[in-house]
């Protein structure tokens, strides 16, 4: 089920490709050993203009991606630490941005509050 939300800063000048939610997509799938068909990816840009750090000037090269995962269940903490590490590697990769300004959030849980179709997640 993993429904994961990718969010890029961009700027005038660091523009996502216009194959950037497929290339993540399979990036992602793979870091989650996922089938065809079983990894939503959602991709939305955040202008440069409406994201600040306290105290810093951002540059282009260092725009920062926050990525945000939706499991059905949590997987256990040790899972967690490696499957973060991997999945921030995969999107800056894919998007060309240092790993270390990617960072990773998860969602709790979709089990009893996710319904696909009207169906819901048991």
């Amino acid at each position: 089920m993993p429904i994961v939300d990718v969010r890029p800063v961009v700027s005038a000048s660091r523009k996502l490709p216009s194959d950037a939610a497929q290339t993540l997509a399979a990036s992602i799938a793979r870091v989650l050993g996922a089938d065809t068909g079983r990894v939503w990816v959602r991709v939305t840009e955040l202008q440069d203009g409406k994201y600040a750090e306290n105290g810093a000037m951002v540059e282009d090269d260092d725009l920062p991606v926050f990525v945000q995962v939706l499991h059905t269940d949590w997987p256990d903490e040790e899972a967690r630490v490696n499957e973060a590490e991997q999945l921030a590697a995969a999107v800056a990769s894919s998007l060309r941005r240092p790993v270390e300004r990617v960072h990773v959030e998860y969602a709790p849980p979709g089990r009893g509050r996710v319904a696909f179709g009207g169906k819901l997640v048991r």
